[in-house]
């Protein structure tokens, strides 16, 4: 029969797995402590979250590598993300008008390939393995 093609759920949620690691290490210092974008909590990389300034749920900047920083869960989910802080800090990280381009990006119609969602996948994985490993976590 030969292999079963994944279909494109399972390839999203893996996605959203590597993707959601890298932005919690990206920044996190050699013994996996990361902090939150919006309140500045320290905690360790495992226990934090991938936060989005535009919903996730609009696909064009869901693995957006600025629209997506580590928050803690007190921000991420009962603060709605502090959507007004971490526009603001987008400003100022990476230049005014970041946070409008970013909501104009995600309300673009873009459709995501199979090849997209692969080629994510083996990116993010790899950048995952090689911070772990740079970071001497598991």
């Amino acid at each position: 029969m030969g292999n079963k093609i994944k279909p494109i759920s399972k390839l999203k949620k893996e996605l959203d797995k590597w993707f959601s690691l890298y932005i919690r290490l990206r920044k996190a210092t050699p013994i996996g402590i990361a902090e939150c974008y919006t309140c500045g909590k320290l905690d360790h990389y495992k226990n934090l979250q991938c936060g989005h300034f535009q919903s996730r749920r609009k696909h064009n900047t869901r693995w957006n590598e600025h629209n997506c920083q580590v928050q803690c869960v007190g921000c991420n989910m009962f603060k709605q993300g502090e959507q007004f802080k971490f526009g603001t800090k987008l400003n100022v990280e990476y230049g005014a008008g970041t946070s409008h381009e970013l909501e104009f990006l995600a309300n673009q119609r873009f459709k995501f390939t199979r090849i997209d969602y692969e080629e994510n996948i083996r990116y993010y994985k790899a950048i995952v393995n090689k911070l772990k490993k740079d970071l001497g976590l598991e």
